[in-house]
């Protein structure tokens, strides 16, 4: 497809993140049901929820520009799911695999937020206001998502660090 108007951008980065979230709302119940911090566990788990909501809400976007959100694969979120799931294939102590699973959440946290980022510049400039609200308001989940991620990371990687921070204190 030749994109010829920054609405045609618009709709393929639209197509591009709802590929990314169907393809995340397969992956994110294994990385949960990897998780052994029971925090980790609830917080991966309620953002397919939320997840579901997001999907739901491009599909209203796609709707009101009559386009279809289908005919696009994100290899980027692609590439971020197969390196997860190569993680979760490690042998590693639970704390560990804990602390590597939040890295890998937030890297694919990160990649929604500059799409959606990017996905709301373009809806405003093209004046298309609903839709704006729509992507901002998924934008804010998914940074509240990555803030949450944060706060159970503070803990969980001083627990995975605990060992070696005694060893290293103590001149090991």
């Amino acid at each position: 497809m030749k994109l010829e108007l920054m609405e045609d951008l618009y709709i393929e980065e639209l197509k591009d993140l709802y590929d990314a979230e169907k393809q995340l709302l397969k992956a994110l119940p294994e990385m949960a049901k990897a998780a052994s911090a029971e925090e980790l566990r609830q917080a991966l788990e309620s953002h397919v929820q939320q997840t579901e909501g997001q999907v739901n809400r491009l599909e209203q976007v796609f709707g009101d520009l009559g386009e279809s959100g289908r005919g696009r694969r994100c290899k980027a979120m692609a590439g971020l799911i197969e390196e997860a799931q190569d993680f979760l294939e490690e042998d590693a102590e639970p704390e560990i695999k804990d602390a590597g699973l939040i890295t890998n959440a937030q890297k694919i946290e990160h990649y929604e937020i500059a799409g959606y980022g990017s996905a709301c510049a373009h809806a405003k400039l093209l004046g298309l206001a609903d839709q704006v609200g729509l992507l901002d308001q998924t934008l804010a989940e998914e940074e509240e998502t990555d803030e949450k991620l944060n706060l159970v990371a503070e803990r969980i990687n001083r627990e995975a660090a605990e060992g070696e921070i005694t060893s290293s204190a103590d001149g090991r």
